[in-house]
């Protein structure tokens, strides 16, 4: 199955793995766990078989680093999306299977979904991340020729449906959320696909 995560995690194996890349990785996966405050530098250091001061190295703070974190998955969010529009150019379908397959992932969470959840305590730069990436999901529904309110409607609940699937411990919980979505969507009457150019990053 195409999700997210699988495209994070393969783009990954292909590049070069240093130690900024298993900082960021090790972040993430706390993240997901438990928002910004899910994680230290000695943890990270502990999770990477490093020292605190090689994390400090490269993120001199812990902000810098999850900012780091929350703008590499929008990055490879939005390269994951226009990939799967080309296969499937219907773009609530798209969204729907992306953020179901990081329901099915081993960390179940967006971690852009767990910080927006928190954004008001959240300090200014991983807010200002945070917030970036859902103007990119909402931008992206837009230009694919939903309207402003259906691609909030979209976003608002297929990050929803996230949230209820993990808090349940139940993937299923994911399709039974969206499965209206995607009726109403196989039920609407389709206009012609206009053509658009891709945007493309370089995340996700």
């Amino acid at each position: 199955m195409s999700d997210v995560k699988t495209a994070i995690d393969s783009h990954r194996r292909d590049s070069i793995s240093d130690v900024k890349t298993a900082i960021m990785d090790a972040a993430e996966r706390r993240m997901q766990l438990g928002g910004f405050g899910g994680f230290s530098f000695r943890e990270i250091a502990a999770d990477v078989g490093i020292k605190s001061s090689s994390v400090h190295y490269h993120f001199p703070t812990k902000e810098d680093l999850a900012a780091a974190v929350i703008r590499r998955w929008a990055e490879e969010t939005s390269k994951f999306i226009d990939e799967e529009l080309e296969k499937d150019p219907d773009p609530v379908r798209a969204w729907t299977n992306a953020f179901r397959g990081t329901a099915l992932s081993e960390g179940r969470m967006c971690p852009c979904t767990v910080l927006g959840a928190a954004s008001q305590d959240l300090p200014p730069e991983v807010a200002r991340e945070v917030k970036r990436f859902f103007k990119m999901c909402l931008d992206k529904l837009v230009a694919e020729g939903l309207s402003p309110s259906n691609a909030a409607e979209v976003l608002s609940t297929i990050t929803g449906a996230l949230v209820v699937a993990n808090a349940l411990g139940d993937t299923a919980a994911y399709d039974r959320a969206t499965s209206d979505l995607l009726r109403r969507r196989e039920a609407a009457p389709r206009p012609g696909h206009r053509g658009r150019a891709p945007i493309r990053r370089r995340s996700s």
